[in-house]
């Protein structure tokens, strides 16, 4: 057998973080850009789906405001999509929101209908 180099970067050779946010690095002389909010209303909803086993997979949205009942977001979901899913406690994520199933349009089209975030502030991975 041969040894193949396929010259993968060392930043996936390590595994993939899907809750990662690519963050492009400041031009010289700018400051880099906090984890902090500057206002705030800011707040960024981020949907992604992971793949499970064969043709399983799960949708996760993270970073809407603590402000928000989470259980009753999740009701409203689960009723009118018909999946089912669940709310999950992260120490660095804080509450995170999983549903069955590749529910990412779904998912943006009922927190954009029911005025929950605007549409800047929806970042759909994947698509």
């Amino acid at each position: 057998m041969t040894d193949v180099d396929f010259g993968l970067p060392s930043n996936l050779a390590g595994g993939f973080d899907p809750f990662a946010d690519e963050v492009a690095a400041p031009a010289a002389g700018e400051a880099k850009p906090s984890k902090a909010k500057a206002k705030e209303g800011e707040f960024a909803v981020h949907v992604r789906m992971q793949q499970r086993n064969g043709r399983k997979s799960l949708t996760t949205v993270q970073g809407l405001p603590e402000a928000f009942d989470y259980k009753k977001i999740l009701k409203a979901l689960k009723k009118e999509y018909c999946c089912n899913g669940t709310v999950i406690e992260d120490e660095e994520l804080g509450k995170v929101l999983q549903l069955q199933g590749d529910q990412r349009k779904n998912v943006s089209a009922f927190l954009l209908d029911n005025q929950l975030c605007k549409k800047d502030q929806v970042k759909v991975h994947g698509f």
